[in-house]
């Protein structure tokens, strides 16, 4: 009787895992008929039905890690196809499928020694092959990328992270040091859009935040950056490069916001040299240096050091050949040294970027004053300043005369003489101008003077050096030494 019943209950529990067996077939039937018409999603929930019925099927394991990895899941793939070759490690396509997760996900070490144990099952798999030599690959893109970095060559991480991704598509770590290289190459948007589509899987990955930070830090939004570097420290204290990269971003800050306080309150010393500190923080932050630059740059005009403002505005330009507000200064320290010309093609430069009638009143006005540059100099030939006054004028005019004169001359050399007298009608030339209000006003404005039948060689020298000293009887030209003269009124 008891042996009977015994027998009963095993007869019994040997059904009900038939029926179960028959049942987590069917499951797994249906599960690959949704997969094959690329249902992923359903054929995934029927083998979950499967394994449930039956979770010591290796089979069932191996079916979902295959479907996971379609619908991109490639972490919980690589469990599924962990657990299939534990429960059965003679199981080849678990084998498979845990080295193509390990790859997909950058693994490269753990991905071989996968497909080297599909080899030991089945010498000739090809595939098992191919795989083999792409982690090989793998492996060695990322020496390459690792000595690149330290180079800093990020054309050459970027390179091999392209070709490393290739493979290994689901590897975040790839993804961040390509954005992490993008972003110290100034291609922020590329840098940007590779974090923020980790941050949508995973947002709390601390890579993903600090390039985040790091990208708008490189594009001068410093406050921003703050926050995701402090983000990025929550999720990883231990994080280096984000520690760093927040404590340079503050020093920046601080440093740049001190020297704009010394340049309002008028210190312009202070503020130049707190410029000079700020520019020595990180040499990567193009944008933020190219600022500084800029801003020593005015503090230097103000110094009156206008060729260091105008090379300072240059470094500025190197770096960020779109910044308008250098080439804007950089073209009023030219106009400063007269240095018309060079002013000219800045600002060019402006009303080509910046199409304004203030940009265009700069340009006519340089230009303006290109064209009298290219004129004779009425006031240097006169030596008084563009403002000078009536009485001014007509001093220089007299002082000039004098040093110039023919008769003062008379015992030197010919070409002496002839250089000399064509002095003194220069003089007199530039005084019959600039002693004439309506000339002088046209000539100060750029306008040609023979326009209005103005000739400007209608004038007679002499006459007007009689006009200031009488008849040439009432004045001579007496040595006093060997090459020295003085003027000796009759």
């Amino acid at each position: 009787g008891v042996t009977l019943r015994v027998f009963d209950t095993c007869l019994v529990f040997l059904s009900v895992c038939l029926l179960e067996h028959r049942e987590a077939e069917g499951f797994k039937e249906q599960g690959n008929a949704f997969y094959i018409n690329k249902d992923y999603a359903e054929a995934f929930n029927y083998y979950s039905k499967a394994i449930d019925m039956c979770p010591k099927n290796a089979s069932y394991y191996g079916n979902r890690a295959a479907t996971l990895m379609m619908l991109y899941r490639y972490r919980e793939a690589l469990e599924d196809s962990q657990q299939a070759v534990r429960l059965d490690n003679d199981f080849m396509k678990g084998h498979l499928r845990e080295g193509k997760c390990h790859l997909s996900l950058g693994n490269a070490m753990a991905a071989s020694r996968c497909f080297q144990r599909v080899l030991e099952l089945e010498p000739d798999n090809s595939q098992a092959q191919q795989e083999l030599k792409n982690a090989e690959s793998i492996l060695e893109y990322e020496k390459m990328a690792e000595i690149g970095f330290e180079k800093r060559d990020f054309r050459m991480v970027v390179f091999c992270m392209d070709r490393a991704l290739e493979a290994a598509a689901a590897c975040h770590r790839f993804k961040i040091l390509k954005a992490e290289c993008l972003a110290l190459l100034g291609r922020y948007a590329e840098a940007q859009s590779v974090a923020s589509d980790i941050l949508r899987i995973d947002s709390t990955n601390a890579d993903a935040l600090y390039v985040r930070g790091l990208c708008l830090y490189y594009e001068d939004c410093i406050e921003k950056a703050v926050q995701f570097f402090v983000q990025a420290l929550r999720m990883a204290p231990d994080h280096d490069k984000a520690r760093l990269a927040c404590r340079d971003a503050k020093a920046l800050k601080a440093k740049k916001e001190e020297g704009n306080t010394a340049f309002k309150e008028g210190n312009y010393d202070a503020a130049y040299e707190l410029y000079s500190e700020a520019l020595t923080i990180d040499p990567n932050n193009i944008k933020t240096n190219a600022k500084l630059y800029c801003n020593r740059a005015t503090v230097g005009s103000k110094l009156k050091r206008l060729e260091q403002a105008i090379e300072d505005c240059t470094k500025a330009i190197k770096l960020d050949e779109t910044y308008v507000k250098a080439y804007l200064r950089r073209a009023q320290c030219y106009m400063d040294t007269e240095q018309y010309e060079e002013a000219v093609r800045d600002y060019e430069k402006v009303y080509q970027t910046e199409k304004t009638k203030e940009h265009k009143h700069l340009l006519k006005h340089a230009q303006l004053e290109l064209k009298k540059s290219k004129r004779k100099d009425y006031y240097k030939v006169l030596g008084v300043n563009k403002n000078a006054t009536e009485d001014e004028i007509k001093k220089g005019y007299r002082k000039r005369a004098l040093l110039h004169h023919p008769d003062r001359h008379s015992g030197a050399s010919p070409e002496l003489q002839k250089e000399e007298e064509k002095k003194f009608k220069e003089v007199g030339e530039a005084f019959s101008v600039l002693s004439d209000p309506k000339k002088k006003s046209r000539y100060d404005s750029g306008q040609d003077l023979e326009d209005d039948g103005m000739n400007v060689g209608d004038f007679d020298a002499n006459n007007i050096f009689k006009a200031f000293f009488g008849s040439p009887g009432g004045f001579s030209f007496e040595a006093s030494g060997p090459g020295n003269f003085f003027f000796q009124f009759g």
